[in-house]
């Protein structure tokens, strides 16, 4: 797959991780890029001074909480929401200014948006019919389309005959049937149960790919962002808080808000009490842990270390750094347990664990540890410190 680039020129400090607008290959046009855009409404500002570059063939998720500006920043690529100022392109092309229907965009709505009145065929084919494809090329790529999202043969039912995971692949099959240059996909799984919405997450990574269609991917949902993304853009009040590969914004958050949306990370607040090498750093709840910091912190200096639940041994740890506790309380997931545990000091944390002979129930004593190297340190103002 090819590699995604995208950069922020929002005001965020250095640490945020996001690199210039100027990142795609200069021998090749981004298939999508904004340029400083504003959207505003009457004077609140629902997103800032964004700038973003997508690579032709990628899978960018725009992932944040609710009002982030997310969805307002993908409505404005189809069209449905006009910017303030900048500039969006699209192959090199400027579209801030050309009219919805002259834009070669494929849309998928949360809602799937297909025609009640109207066959399969017929939502298939209503892009092609518009751009006056000749019935027989319509009628081969309307198959085509329902082979690709595993509904051949449907042709003649209504949406109303559908499940609600069917009725999302005629979606994307009338999305993608034109073969549009970028495809955007606005929540689509929301409204799905959870067996269907992982089932939904393969089937559109799978044409995605086998497409070579760049896909622009909103949502609010971790899970999905992490399994299906090939760069995830963290947005938080309308700016970019962390751009990056799944892996490295999970592994290593470049602010607070970061850390704590994605994975719901451990913030042991602490203060350095001693700087020789690794950094000992005395935990508000009043134990000392050891911790690996890219650079020399003076003792004093506030900190706030992260440490998602998936990094803590549970019981008998070999781990440099221990925490003993009272486990608050117990949540089963099968193969896994996650225990929330009061470590003193007005301070929980939360360990995601394999259960190893026994489930730990509320109100026992317990021991959980983690390695210096395991965990990220956040400065004063919430930013990595690297």
């Amino acid at each position: 797959m090819p590699d995604s680039r995208v950069s922020s020129s929002s005001p965020r400090p250095a640490s945020a991780g996001a690199p210039s607008p100027a990142t795609a290959s200069s021998t090749e046009k981004p298939a999508v890029e904004f340029r400083n855009i504003d959207i505003a409404y009457g004077k609140f500002v629902a997103v800032r001074d964004f700038s973003l570059s997508i690579r032709k063939g990628s899978f960018v998720t725009l992932l944040g909480p609710s009002g982030c500006g997310k969805t307002t920043i993908l409505r404005s690529i189809a069209g449905l929401v006009d910017i303030s100022s900048g500039q969006i392109m699209i192959d090199g092309r400027r579209v801030d200014d050309v009219p919805i229907y002259k834009r070669n965009i494929g849309l998928v709505f949360q809602s799937y948006a297909l025609f009640p009145h109207k066959t399969v065929f017929d939502n298939v084919a209503f892009g092609l019919k518009y751009r006056n494809v000749p019935k027989p090329e319509i009628a081969r790529k309307v198959g085509q389309a329902l082979d690709m999202v595993r509904l051949p043969g449907s042709e003649k039912k209504l949406p109303s005959q559908l499940s609600g995971g069917q009725q999302q692949r005629i979606a994307l099959a009338r999305a993608i049937v034109f073969q549009p240059q970028v495809l955007l996909l606005d929540e689509p799984l929301s409204a799905l149960d959870a067996n269907m919405r992982e089932e939904m997450r393969v089937e559109i990574k799978k044409i995605q790919k086998e497409t070579g269609i760049t896909a622009i991917f909103v949502t609010h949902d971790q899970e999905e962002a992490l399994s299906m993304s090939d760069r995830i853009v963290v947005m938080n009040a309308g700016a970019v808080e962390q751009i990056g590969a799944p892996e490295e914004v999970y592994e290593t958050p470049a602010t607070a808000f970061v850390a704590d949306f994605l994975g719901k990370a451990n913030m042991l607040a602490g203060t350095v009490s001693r700087s020789d090498g690794a950094l000992a750093i005395t935990l508000a709840a009043g134990q000392t842990i050891d911790v690996t910091s890219p650079r020399p912190l003076a003792p004093g200096s506030k900190v706030t270390v992260v440490v998602r639940p998936q990094k803590l041994s549970v019981g008998a740890t070999a781990s440099a750094n221990r925490l003993s506790g009272r486990v608050v309380s117990t949540s089963y997931l099968g193969g896994s347990a996650i225990y929330e545990i009061d470590i003193g000091g007005e301070t929980s944390i939360r360990a995601n664990a394999p259960i190893n002979g026994r489930i730990i129930r509320e109100g026992e004593l317990i021991e959980v540890g983690f390695d210096p190297g395991g965990c990220v340190l956040l400065d004063e103002g919430g930013q990595r410190i690297s």
